[in-house]
């Protein structure tokens, strides 16, 4: 395993493709020229709309996407991997792949991966959020060999589910993507949290793009854009604007950590907790001082 240079682009990308895709482009070139081999773009880098049908009229099946195939000749010319934190992506005549693309210095597409967790709620006042019922969820978890170590791919609410995290690193995953579009009140109290938690209980650095701003759709996102080393340090950060963040990655910090904490291969696998109809009473007694008390 080998240092490197990686680079997270924090976008405010709005309804014009063609505009988003300009910006990426613009900050995917900046990045490259600090000397990063890696620049990961944030989730829903080429379209971020809310409202159903105008999404579904914007956007392509994979071979036909015009965006990829531009990001592909970008990452060829540029010599880099590229990795497109998510794209919306029609699949299933009317269903919508949220859709990770790692593309290779040769313009090869060398990984996909489709956001397994789907943010369903139902919220108070009959108010609910169904994202499945846009999204195809994915099924399975995806890592990709860099020239410098193992890559596991995740996308945004994907952070919160710890067992994918710890999947990817059990494959010997030392560097995570988060590519991610917070809401700006989720972000302000999740964000940083969640992204340690994840690098401290795997080892890993995770690198996360944010989407930051106000969105013309009426999002408001948290940006942050972060890099966190596996002891779980921030060592570059983001604020809200569009930009971009690099930091030198030593993948052997990795290995160094987890031999120091040895979490991965100390978990073990447990039966689920037994649940009793009729738990035990429990009875309090108060202690002797609080008994006279209440006798006098």
């Amino acid at each position: 395993m080998q240092k490197f240079r990686a680079a997270a682009v924090q976008m405010r990308t709005g309804l014009d493709v063609a505009a988003n895709v300009a910006d990426a482009e613009r900050l995917i070139r900046e990045a490259a020229a600090t000397g990063a081999g890696y620049v990961l773009t944030p989730e829903m880098t080429t379209l971020l709309d809310r409202r159903r049908e105008r999404l579904l009229g914007a956007i392509h099946a994979e071979e036909a996407d015009p965006s990829l195939k531009r990001f592909r000749a970008l990452a060829a010319e540029l010599g880099i991997h590229l990795h497109i934190g998510s794209m919306a992506i029609l699949v299933d005549g009317d269903k919508v792949a949220n859709r990770a693309f790692v593309i290779g210095p040769d313009g090869a597409v060398l990984a996909r991966y489709d956001k397994i967790h789907m943010f369903d709620v139902d919220l108070g006042g009959g108010e609910s959020y169904r994202e499945s019922k846009l999204y195809r969820p994915g099924a399975a978890a995806v890592a990709v060999d860099l020239p410098w170590t193992r890559l596991g791919v995740t996308v945004c609410y994907d952070v919160r589910f710890p067992p994918l995290y710890r999947a990817l690193a059990a494959t010997g995953a030392t560097l995570i993507a988060v590519p991610a579009a917070f809401t700006q009140t989720t972000g302000e109290a999740h964000w940083h949290v969640l992204l340690r938690a994840r690098a401290i209980e795997t080892g890993s650095w995770v690198v996360a793009a944010a989407q930051g701003g106000h969105h013309e759709d009426g999002r408001e996102t948290y940006g942050h854009s972060l890099v966190v080393d596996p002891w779980g340090r921030v060592v570059a950060e983001a604020e809200r604007e569009p930009g971009v963040i690099v930091a030198d990655i030593n993948p052997e910090m990795s290995v160094t950590t987890r031999g120091r904490i040895p979490a991965l291969a100390n978990a073990r696998t447990f039966s689920p907790p037994e649940v009793t109809d009729s738990p035990p009473a429990v009875t309090v007694r108060p202690a002797r001082g609080d008994a006279a008390r209440a006798a006098g």
